[in-house]
């Protein structure tokens, strides 16, 4: 199982107490993937599509709880994909599908259906708890996790774009940085910040999602810093090994051409040295001088000697 579908089969058994939050969540569900029929005697019906068994169930306990109602489930096969599965959930009778709807206030006093079942500026969603509903249904409804273990990626896909603002809307009185992109003919409201997607999770109450998902990026943050650490020392050693390579080139040349004496005392001195201990730190270094100094001191020195060595290469055009 995904980690997706594990955070929605998490979400699929949390039931708000408050009768208000569950309207918001059935809300959310009929929004993003509900259709409602009216048939030539201006009946109501509502049906809900889903491939996924998590919101089927959910979709059917939301309205057994707040409405006390059962709806009629059929399941679909699909014969090229043996094991994809669909879900029908319909609502037959026309007072029920009435009240559910009233409810969710999608449609208003005269019976008249809101665009796209639409639920902008819609009362069922005032609340800061219902808000949090609405989003559990939403994500339920139309929603995918990336594995996190890759990248960190949440989405809700929405058909209109004023679903999906409000959508975002939503999201954001919460202090989450969601965005909108454009994805063939759908609106995707998506959120890529790990420490954001955390919180939305504690907001839909996935509390065990919420926990693997800091577990991994504790790991993953861990595994950075110490690469990052091995890298620079890495870099400074790669450093360190080319500059004493040089200055061990230098000296070389300065001894093989016109002799170590031919440089000022202090000078030959740390050549000497250095020649002695190729592989020495500049600390090491000058704590072996006759007169130990640091390593500023040091690496001073050995920029001299290394512009003699130049100087020397440019008068016998080398």
């Amino acid at each position: 199982m995904s980690f997706s579908a594990r955070v929605k089969e998490e979400l699929s058994h949390q039931l708000s107490k408050a009768r208000h939050c569950q309207i918001a969540e059935l809300a959310a569900i009929l929004s993003l993937c509900g259709k409602i029929h009216i048939d030539e005697e201006d009946h109501f019906s509502i049906r809900i599509h889903t491939e996924n068994v998590a919101v089927a169930r959910k979709y059917f306990t939301l309205l057994k709880n707040t409405f006390n109602i059962k709806a009629d489930i059929s399941i679909r096969r699909n014969a090229f994909l043996k094991k994809s599965r669909s879900y029908t959930l319909l609502v037959r009778d026309h007072e029920n599908a009435l009240r559910v709807l009233e409810a969710v206030k999608m449609v208003d006093a005269q019976g008249n259906v809101g665009e796209n079942l639409s639920v902008v500026r819609n009362l069922v969603i005032q609340n800061a708890c219902c808000k949090k509903a609405f989003i559990r249904g939403a994500f339920l409804a139309a929603g995918s996790l990336s594995d996190p273990e890759k990248f960190y990626h949440f989405e809700i896909v929405c058909a209109s774009l004023e679903k999906a603002v409000q959508l975002q809307n939503v999201i954001l009185t919460f202090d989450i940085d969601a965005k909108i992109v454009v994805r063939k003919k759908y609106y995707v409201v998506y959120i890529k910040e790990g420490s954001q997607i955390v919180e939305l999770l504690g907001l839909m109450e996935a509390h065990v999602a919420l926990m693997e998902l800091e577990n991994i990026r504790i790991l993953k943050e861990m595994r950075n810093s110490v690469n990052r650490q091995v890298n620079c020392e890495t870099a400074n050693i790669n450093k360190t090994v080319s500059a004493a390579v040089k200055q061990l080139a230098d000296i070389t040349y300065i001894r093989d051409t016109v002799g170590l004496d031919y440089l000022p005392e202090l000078l030959s001195e740390v050549a000497q040295v250095r020649l002695e201990m190729p592989d020495a730190t500049l600390k090491e270094l000058g704590e072996n001088l006759s007169h130990p100094v640091g390593k500023s001191g040091v690496n001073h020195r050995l920029r001299k000697i290394s512009a003699v060595a130049e100087s020397l290469r440019e008068e016998r055009g080398e």
